[in-house]
């Protein structure tokens, strides 16, 4: 027993001994055994491995932000970069000078907004005769099915081209619901496809201001309209979306838009020529991010892109961190694994050009899709809180303070109203990391949530428009529903990650 003391005495460093041999003195003696051989070298490795990814990211929001100066200064306005001209009323020809529009309206249990989408989508300033309207509803509530059959044969019995179809699974969601909804025969007269996700309510001159584009320009496969967003300042979790979302609306889309024709189709608020789709193999629900997977093969083969900041569509932000945590997961995950299927398709295509190549797996990938997670978590969330620890590991300032501090007001550009909201945002990106991390490797490696997908739940607006009204009865109705919006539950607020 003493040989076994001894022997054992002589593996402490001489700056444990002494030390009591209670659990918080085995730690100090582990860590301090483990910290030079191992942790400052693996330590100083992620730290050069940060610095890297975040000299990436703060190139890329450089070579943005240049770029959309530029285009706000220099840049033609898209009404004189492409071929336009406005669809005018003709006595004489009557509705036949207007191409044949197809609006498809994807839905599943949308109980809170299904009303608004398919109003907005009726009240389009388009003739009638030359629009057919498809609610392509997954529901499987059947009472959300029979409300949403009674109105759209509400707004038939009104004249308007509307249709109600199901099917009898949800095989493939969305992009299932909107390949199938292409199916119809109907459909072969149709020249270009509108679509609106539920909660989208566009402006009646949508498709007269987009669909111009489309008519004069052959090699355009896509019209994408910006999205506004109703419930903004609901709550400071929304106000922190509108930031990030904001940036991707008015630098990331108007940058491809302007530079490479070429950004991610956004799944809504977007007018589709038929015959891009049917050249690109059509819907694909592959991975659940169908939108960026059929832009990515249309811009393979040939089609151009055209982003309108100001062609914008309502909308609404999730408002719980449930319905928000599913989102980022399916956004996360979703372009991961298609970046994983396709990253050999681009490279070899043959079709587009060098550069084109390079800014759709470099920068529209890599950088924004994998690199700007997996930095925010482990540059932010480990490795800096690590060398705090680790004193013998030195990170420069201008990787810890600088380059963080510049990324940070670059991403405020897009909404100025809330720059003052710039530390809360900090705090709930780095929040949102690891989930988004997770997710990105997940899509990555292909795992067992790969192809998970949750529709993101829609409360609508009714409680904010109520606000402007005056009568008791109106105020009585909104104070009885205002518990069922901010009721959240205790569980609802913890991140099992």
């Amino acid at each position: 027993m003493g040989e076994y003391d001894s022997g054992s005495k002589l593996m402490i460093p001489e700056s444990m001994q002494g030390v009591s041999y209670d659990i918080g003195g085995q730690i100090r003696m582990i860590w301090e055994v483990m910290k030079e051989p191992l942790i400052v070298p693996m330590l100083k490795v992620g730290v050069y491995i940060c610095l890297a990814m975040s000299l990436m990211l703060f190139m890329e929001r450089l070579y943005m932000g240049i770029v959309i100066i530029l285009v706000k200064l220099f840049w033609k306005k898209p009404e004189q970069r492409y071929k336009y001209e406005p669809i005018q009323d003709d006595v004489e020809l009557g509705s036949s000078n207007f191409p044949v529009v197809l609006i498809q309206i994807p839905m599943f249990n949308e109980k809170e907004v299904y009303k608004v989408s398919i109003g907005a989508a009726c009240n389009l300033s388009w003739p009638s005769d030359r629009l057919v309207i498809q609610v392509l509803d997954d529901s499987t509530d059947p009472a959300i099915k029979q409300m949403v059959e009674i109105e759209c044969q509400r707004w038939a019995s009104k004249g308007i081209n509307i249709t109600y179809q199901i099917r009898e699974n949800r095989t493939g969601y969305k992009a299932g619901a909107l390949k199938e909804g292409l199916k119809r025969s109907y459909v072969k007269h149709c020249e270009y496809v509108a679509i609106f996700d539920a909660d989208f309510r566009p402006e009646p001159d949508f498709l007269r201001r987009a669909i111009p584009f489309l008519v004069g320009n052959p090699d355009m496969a896509l019209v994408q309209a910006r999205w506004r967003f109703v419930n903004a300042d609901e709550c400071l979790l929304t106000r922190m979306q509108e930031m990030s979302l904001d940036y991707h609306f008015t630098v990331e889309q108007e940058v491809g838009s302007a530079t490479h024709a070429f950004f991610g189709f956004n799944g809504t608020a977007g007018v589709w020529r038929i015959a891009a789709i049917n050249e690109a193999g059509g819907w694909k629900d592959r991975t659940t991010v169908e939108d960026m997977d059929l832009a990515v093969r249309a811009s393979l083969r040939g089609w151009k892109f055209l982003y309108l900041g100001d062609l914008e569509a309502k909308s609404e932000l999730p408002s719980t961190l449930r319905a928000f945590r599913f989102q980022q997961h399916r956004w996360s995950c979703g372009p991961a694994n298609l970046f994983r299927k396709m990253v050999m398709e681009i490279v070899t295509n043959k079709k587009v050009k060098f550069w084109k190549k390079v800014y759709v797996i470099y920068s529209f990938f890599f950088v924004r899709k994998i690199i700007a997670h997996m930095v925010t978590f482990f540059f932010y969330c480990v490795v800096l809180p690590l060398t705090i620890l680790v004193p013998e590991v030195h990170v420069p300032i201008w990787g810890a303070v600088y380059i963080p501090s510049i990324i940070t007001i670059l991403n405020s550009v897009g909404t100025p109203r809330s720059i003052h909201l710039l530390f809360y945002w900090i705090l709930f990106e780095n929040v949102m990391s690891l989930h988004r991390t997770k997710a990105t490797f997940i899509g990555l490696l292909e795992a067992g949530r790969a192809n998970e997908w949750v529709v993101t739940e829609k409360l609508g607006d009714s409680v904010n428009n109520n606000k402007n009204k005056t009568s008791d009865a109106t105020a009585k109705k909104t104070n009885a529903k205002a518990p069922k919006r901010t009721r959240s539950k205790f569980v609802e607020r913890l991140v099992y990650d």
